[in-house]
């Protein structure tokens, strides 16, 4: 009888302490919280110490070109100070590329290799679905993750032996148009599975969706101008276009829907998608 009435009084002091303490603090909205919950999806940057929020893709869509730059900054500004220093163009491109992946934690680059693996390693939906949540690279995705790098490389030393600062320029506005036209699949396509990041992140609606587009617009005309032309432009966002309509119907085709790596092979082909356009303008 002792023991339960020390067990009871337990409880009872818990319950107070319990009631006494302030309720959790409401999470965080608005843009800075968006643009940080972004940076926490997209990349290994340090976000400080806010508390985690899961990833919404409705909320990350409009902050996510700002985040964009804030991703690859560092790595373009290598780019420019390395060529500018007198590193060859190429050597600098690599470092810069190798930094871009630090950054972003590869998880473009996985995500290319995950979803050719997938797409084209299996012959049914579910066997699709199978191969891209597993873990190890195939043929597909080695060849795919192998000429990603290339691509990228080759562009940007072309460019900086040209004009280090237009590349530096033209890599950014690349990669924030990437990273925010891929964002499209979650607005047209549903979850391919139940489970997974792109399932938990949740769909995006076509406001946000254009929101974040314009915004990733406008930063594209500002950043790849000056060193391309309004035609330029004009072909990168045809390019995006072709290249966002095109594996938008081939996942509907083959998967019925998106998952996590698609979004982001979709991010990393539109990239490479727009530095093909710009290319040719920028060695003018």
């Amino acid at each position: 009888m002792q023991l339960s009435q020390e067990q009871s009084s337990d409880a009872i002091d818990s319950d107070v302490r319990d009631a006494s303490r302030p309720p959790p603090p409401p999470p965080a909205m608005g843009l800075v919280a968006d643009f940080i919950m972004a940076l926490r999806l997209f990349s290994r940057l340090p976000t400080g110490s806010s508390p985690h929020q899961p990833p919404d893709l409705n909320r990350i869509a409009m902050a996510l070109p700002l985040a964009s730059i804030a991703i690859g900054i560092g790595p373009a500004a290598l780019l420019v100070l390395g060529t500018l220093a007198g590193l060859p163009p190429y050597f600098a491109a690599t470092l810069a590329v190798a930094a871009m992946v630090l950054a972003s934690g590869a998880m473009g680059e996985d995500a290319l290799a995950d979803a050719a693996d997938g797409l084209f390693g299996g012959h049914t939906t579910a066997r699709r679905l199978e191969i891209m949540k597993d873990s190890r690279h195939g043929t597909y995705g080695v060849s795919a993750l192998s000429l990603f790098i290339l691509l990228r490389v080759t562009g940007l030393g072309a460019i900086a032996a040209v004009s280090p600062l237009g590349a530096g320029a033209v890599w950014l506005a690349a990669s924030v148009a990437g990273r925010s036209s891929a964002i499209w699949l979650a607005v047209a396509l549903p979850a391919a599975r139940s489970d997974g990041l792109s399932a938990a992140a949740g769909s995006v609606s076509p406001i946000s969706f254009a929101v974040g587009a314009v915004f990733a617009a406008v930063l594209l005309f500002v950043l790849g101008g000056p060193a391309t032309s309004l035609v330029a432009l004009g072909a990168a966002l045809l390019a995006a276009l072709a290249m966002v309509a095109g594996w938008t119907a081939l996942c509907k085709r083959l998967v019925g829907g998106q998952t996590g790596d698609l979004i982001g092979a979709l991010g990393a082909l539109t990239e490479v998608a727009v530095l093909t356009a710009l290319l040719p303008f920028a060695l003018r």
